[in-house]
């Protein structure tokens, strides 16, 4: 059965270390960093073979090339110390990379030729190799090196297409045109031999796959089709592509020595719409380098490359950058958006995340999106839930765009005491299920049922209490969800025999009671729970029941239960399937967990 791992320094076995950081890595664990494994592998000893190659990998994914020699440069000193052929050529692989991305060919050369001497490498060292060959213009070398590589995995497109390259310059013309055939062939969907082949169709592949394939060009030297495929995407992108269209062809320019052309490119870059851009490559960030390296002031290039070091967990870096960016430009909203995440979650800096959003939402103030987010940031930093939904209620338009903004509003609603406003939302809505927001709005349609028929109740309506009881007790297609099987439903039933006591139905009040008094745990935020607070409508329908001794040994129960939880360092449950209370702004989790021990106490 699966466990959970201990912490890096309870684990005796660098073994064990090297391994759990694997399974972390493998299963991108959502709140277990690998690397803290491997480092406190490294701690014990420093030359640990295999947790250098991790971590020099894991760098190398960060685009921190420097720190990703350093490790690996480290690894194969220890695996070198008794032979110069390390069994396994990992790690002089992943150098050639890292060296390459460093724009040192020659020395990432001998490392790509180095791991060759392990079977399990050669395919993408020999193809590495043809491809600085190629840039070289060794001809017999790259293509020496092709063959190689296809020997040993016959369908690798990319190096079919390079092959079929390399025969066109040695004037091999019919290999070429029968190798480029049967790769078509082998693959329709190629976009490589497709555009080797002048297939028209190639432009239907899209622009973000014909930014990939001038990657691939420029890896082999070939700037100049590189040129032509990007300036020919450039007329017609897709959303979200145009400025890196643009930046990696002012990147390429640059290469190719011309200025004039590089210039005109970062300009198209900075004026292109940043709507849906998301930078994802690492050679991304190296074009985006070099555009702010060629324009420190470039507003955009500095907001681009900020989201794409944010996502590879480089955040002091990518706040630093969007920092800049809002001073250069103080116009994109998004920018002061991403600030706000930042500056509470990164440097814990509350007002500033609420100034920057404050910026965001008068920067674009028809975004339903903002107004959500900031809303939950005004939620974690104690904004009255009165002024919460006055606000909300100002943008009836806006509220109306997203499910997340309406289950809100009902919320705000029920907390407000105005039940019946949540109930008109709630009965007209069609929701459509999210990931974190797993039983948000079947939660206030239970909420908003109990408080109409606790007040219908006390108003001696006990008819129009039971009816809303039981409502509650359903989930209406229009949520576009049903109850988890786990789920306590105890206060509803004990509400039910309490309205069905009112109207002297005695037989179904007890049937009420003796459902909730069978309720055992919960599941609440993804979590099964052994008790919450609603295990005491069990033992309050316990007593109902005459069952006091029952009653009295539950309370008991729960109060201990509550009393233990607050002396409990607060975690993250290793398991946890989703974590719908950080989708967004991380949480205290110390004060939430006492928060519910003093709440059930």
């Amino acid at each position: 059965p699966a466990t959970e791992p201990p912490a890096p320094a309870a684990i005796a076995s660098a073994d064990e270390l090297y391994v759990t950081g694997l399974h972390l890595e493998q299963y991108r664990h959502a709140t277990r960093m690998p690397e803290l494994y491997w480092r406190e592998a490294l701690r014990r000893d420093p030359g640990d073979a295999r947790c250098n190659l991790a971590l020099g990998r894991w760098h190398l994914r960060r685009g921190e090339f420097a720190l990703a020699e350093k490790h690996l440069r480290a690894s194969i000193a220890r695996q070198t110390l008794r032979n110069p052929n390390p069994a396994d050529g990992e790690a002089h692989y992943q150098l050639g990379l890292v060296l390459r991305y460093l724009g040192r060919d020659t020395d990432a050369y001998a490392a790509l030729y180095k791991s060759t001497w392990n079977h399990a490498w050669q395919a993408p060292a020999y193809h590495a190799l043809a491809e600085i060959d190629f840039a070289r213009r060794d001809w017999s070398a790259a293509l020496d090196h092709l063959d190689r590589a296809l020997r040993v995995g016959t369908d690798n497109l990319k190096a079919r297409n390079l092959k079929t390259l390399v025969l066109r310059q040695l004037g091999r013309a019919d290999e070429a045109a029968a190798l480029l055939a049967a790769t078509r062939s082998l693959d329709p969907l190629d976009i490589g031999s497709a555009q080797l082949a002048g297939d028209a169709g190639a432009a239907a592949f899209g622009t973000a796959i014909q930014i990939d394939l001038a990657h691939d060009h420029a890896r082999a030297g070939l700037f100049p089709e590189a040129i032509a495929l990007l300036t020919a995407a450039a007329r017609s992108p897709e959303p979200g592509t145009s400025p890196l269209i643009h930046y990696t062809l002012a990147w390429l320019h640059g290469l190719t020595g011309d200025a004039p052309a590089r210039k005109r490119a970062l300009a198209a870059a900075r004026t292109a719409s940043p709507d849906y851009c998301f930078p994802a490559r690492l050679e991304d960030l190296v074009v985006l380098e070099a555009a702010l390296a060629a324009d420190p002031r470039d507003a955009r290039a500095a907001y681009y490359l900020g989201n794409l070091l944010y996502d590879r967990r480089r955040q002091p870096e990518a706040l630093a950058l969007w920092e800049k960016s809002a001073k250069l430009d103080p116009t994109l909203p998004t920018v002061w958006r991403n600030l706000g995440i930042a500056y509470f979650n990164i440097a814990q800096k509350p007002a500033k995340a609420r100034a920057a959003y404050e910026r965001a939402v008068r920067a674009a103030p028809a975004d339903a999106r903002l107004l959500y987010e900031r809303d939950q940031l005004w939620k974690r930093l104690g904004v009255a839930p009165a002024k919460r939904l006055r606000e909300l209620l100002r943008h009836p338009a806006l509220t109306r765009q997203r499910d997340d903004l309406a289950v809100e509003l009902c919320a705000l609603h029920n907390q407000t005491g105005d039940p019946a406003a949540a109930l008109a939302l709630l009965a007209v809505r069609k929701f459509q299920p999210w990931e974190g927001g797993e039983g948000l709005a079947l939660g206030q349609h239970v909420r908003t049922h109990l408080a109409i028929g606790r007040a219908s109740l006390s108003a001696a309506r006990a008819a129009t209490a039971r009816h809303h009881f039981e409502t509650a007790l359903t989930a209406p297609e229009n949520l576009g969800e049903a109850r988890h099987l786990l789920a306590n439903s105890s206060d509803i039933q004990f509400w039910l025999g309490e309205a069905c006591a009112a109207l002297g139905d005695k037989p179904a009040a007890r049937a009420a009671w003796t459902v909730a008094a069978t309720f055992k745990g919960d599941f609440q935020e993804m979590r099964v729970r052994a008790f919450s607070e609603l295990t005491y409508y069990s033992a309050l329908a316990l007593a109902r029941l005459g069952r006091a001794a029952t009653a009295k040994k539950l309370l008991s129960d729960l109060l201990a239960y509550a009393r233990d939880l607050a002396k409990q360092p607060a975690t993250i449950d290793y398991f946890a399937t989703s974590l719908p209370t950080m989708l967004l702004f991380d949480e205290d989790l110390a004060a939430r967990q006492l928060t519910t021990a003093r709440f059930i106490e």
